[in-house]
Order: structure tokens, then C-alpha cells, then sequence
């Protein structure tokens, strides 16, 4: 029988995880050839996740845990369960059931069928706000133009499967800032994406707000690529050739009409201008030495405080 590792991190999951495990299971009992683990990574959680996993995992035995010292983050998260799995095959999901389970046998079929990575194309409800649909569309759109990787609408979601050839690569890929969508897409291997709509999350609040999207996608783009540097240059060139020919042209029209320059309007408007132009270019310079300065300590992507394997 072949074994499937399934990584799920889990930050404040105490009313979904046994739920989650439950229709893993109901799966998995209707896959006779295959067996499989249940990886549940708590990544700093303030309830009573931790209590719940360690209970779940003295009744059943395909459910593992691994606890971190404090919270490290949802990547880290995923590459800790990726580190720690030993199927012939690994799917990360989220815990909160909006990674349906039910799509688990079709991607399998597909892994069968000699794909090395399986990845997902989410589709929202009609519920989800056209905001948050938009936003999506928007991020994904950015970050293809903006990078190197070509991610594919909607198929960012960190619900996939991977071959254990190619959760060995990941394994060994030492980046600080990890962006694992991307890194997927990077690696290459035979890839095939499926769809499925997002249900609603079951139980507790998203972790995952505006600012945390934000800087997510700051992530994605800095990890790589390095066209926000290129673009901050001509960016640069632009605006000085720009002001050259405005101010050129303003001097010639006040020498000709003897039109006095009192200049303090313009002045200050310029240099108000200029000066946030400046400030954004060296932001982005900032970014990534601050990733250089980060990645040169070597630290760990997380701490794992204990485990039951």
C-alpha cells in the first residue's frame, strides 16, 4: 500500500481539527490500496489546539503533531510537515476545511497517472465578496507580471499534492522568506492543476488579514524576481528626464515673457515629489537587502518545541 503524507498546519484550529480528521478518514476508507498520515503542525496557536491534537493523536495513530516554540507562520508551517513526511506522496491543506478533502482521490488519479505535482485552481462561491474575488485576481496578475514564476489564476493555493521526489528538493531549499507557491511553480517536474471552489471556513476567524496579504505579496514578488529594482531605475530616469524638460521649458517661457520666477510653490512641490519618489526607491532597494540580511544568518525557518514522532 502507498503511503500519503498530509501536512496541515493549524494556528487556533481547536473546533476544526478533529472535524478535519474525521473526513480524511471517511476519504481514505474508500481508497483501499492507499494509507496515510495526518501531519498537524501547531504554529503558535493561543487555544487549545494543542491539547486537541494531542488528544486525537492518543486515539488514532495516522495523526502526528508537531508543535513550534512560538508562531512562525504558515510557510514555515507547511515546509516543517514537508520536512517531516515519509509518504510516497505529500498534500498540504489548511485546517479549516475550505481545502475540500473530498478532492484528495482525484488527485491521487492524477499523481497516478505520472504527475509530479498536483496543484489546485480555487474558485470562489458566489458568497465571497466580489472584493475579496477581485483582490485575488488582482494579486495573482501582479505577482506573474511583476516575478519570474508564472502562477496560474486562482492557483496559488497551498492545496496540493507532491511526488516524494519532489518534496526531497523542497527539503532541501534553504530560503528564509519562503513563498512555497512559487517555489512549486520554480522547481518545474510535470505539473497538472484542478479545480474546486473554496468552501466557507467551519469554525474561528481567518489569520490572514489585509496586511498580512500585503506583505505576502511583497514576498512573493521580492523572492523572485528582482523587476521591482529595474522598474524603481527607469522609474528614476523617467521622472528626472521629465522635470529636466518641464523646468527647461519653464525657464524659456520666463526669460521670454521676462515673467519673474518666484519659485516657492514649484520648489516645494517638487521637492515634496522627488523626495517620496526617492523614498520609494530606496524601500525597495530595502527589501531586499533586508532578505539578504536575514538570509546570511542561516536561522531556521521554525523551532519545533516537540512532537509525537
Amino acid at each position: 500500500m502507498k503511503k500519503i503524507s498530509i501536512v496541515i498546519p493549524a494556528h487556533n484550529e481547536e473546533g476544526n481539527v478533529a472535524l478535519v480528521y474525521q473526513k480524511i478518514k471517511k476519504v481514505f476508507d474508500g481508497l483501499e490500496r492507499y494509507r496515510f498520515e495526518i501531519i498537524f503542525v501547531n504554529d503558535g496557536s493561543r487555544d487549545n489546539t494543542q491539547q486537541k491534537l494531542e488528544e486525537l493523536s492518543e486515539q488514532f495513530e495516522e495523526v502526528k503533531f508537531i508543535e513550534f516554540s512560538r508562531n512562525f507562520g504558515h510557510q514555515p508551517a507547511v515546509k516543517a510537515g514537508m520536512d517531516n513526511a515519509s509518504g510516497n506522496a505529500v498534500i498540504s491543506m489548511d485546517g479549516d476545511l475550505q481545502h475540500p478533502p473530498e478532492l484528495i482521490p482525484e488527485m491521487i488519479k492524477k499523481w497516478e497517472e505520472g504527475y509530479d505535482i498536483v496543484f489546485t485552481v480555487r474558485k470562489y462561491p458566489k458568497e465571497i465578496s466580489l472584493f475579496k474575488r477581485k483582490t485575488s485576481d488582482f494579486f495573482y496578475k501582479m505577482l506573474s507580471g511583476l516575478s519570474d514564476v508564472d502562477l496560474t489564476k486562482g492557483g496559488g493555493s497551498d492545496f496540493r499534492l507532491m511526488d516524494a521526489g519532489a518534496v526531497e528538493i523542497m527539503k532541501n531549499l534553504n530560503e528564509d522568506d519562503l513563498f512555497l507557491r512559487g517555489l512549486t511553480s520554480w522547481m518545474g517536474f510535470k505539473q497538472i492543476g484542478i479545480s474546486f471552489t473554496a468552501n466557507e471556513r467551519l469554525s474561528g476567524k481567518s489569520s490572514y488579514n489585509l496586511k498580512k496579504m500585503v506583505t505576502f505579496a511583497f514576498t512573493g514578488i521580492t523572492a523572485f524576481s528582482v523587476k521591482p529594482l529595474y522598474i524603481a531605475a527607469y522609474l528614476g530616469f523617467l521622472f528626472s528626464g521629465l522635470s529636466v524638460i518641464g523646468y527647461a521649458a519653464y525657464v524659456i517661457h520666463s526669460f521670454i515673457t521676462k515673467t519673474e520666477i518666484s519659485g516657492w510653490a514649484s520648489l516645494i512641490m517638487t521637492i515634496v515629489f522627488f523626495g517620496g519618489l526617492q523614498l520609494i526607491i530606496l524601500g525597495i532597494i530595502g527589501m531586499y537587502l533586508g532578505k539578504i540580511f536575514k538570509q546570511v544568518k542561516q536561522r531556521p525557518n521554525y523551532i519545533i518545541k516537540s512532537k509525537n514522532f
